[in-house]
């Protein structure tokens, strides 16, 4: 997966410098980035401080992990779901 070009804690800073008053235009040519990626942003972490956004970040990972799991797990139930159901 590719390397993100801005850390949390600079996403945040940036949120935070717009929602002081300093224009989002103007936020974005400082970063060098687009409005789009601006507002992108401020969808998805608005309102998260850098130790939410840590603790957001371990949740998606534990979810994704589990959903694998369960993945698997279905997956061996219908293999063995199948091999009962077979007549001999």
């Amino acid at each position: 997966m590719k390397k993100p070009k801005f850390s949390d804690s600079q996403i945040i800073e940036a949120l935070k410098r717009v929602e002081a008053g300093l224009s989002a235009q103007a936020s974005c040519r400082e970063l060098g980035i687009s409005t789009a990626t601006f507002y992108k942003w401020r969808a998805k972490h608005g309102g998260l401080d850098v130790s939410m956004m840590a603790r957001m970040k371990e949740l998606e990972a534990e979810n994704a992990r589990l959903k694998k799991m369960y993945a698997e797990e279905r997956l061996k139930a219908d293999i063995l779901q199948e091999a009962i159901s077979k007549k001999w």
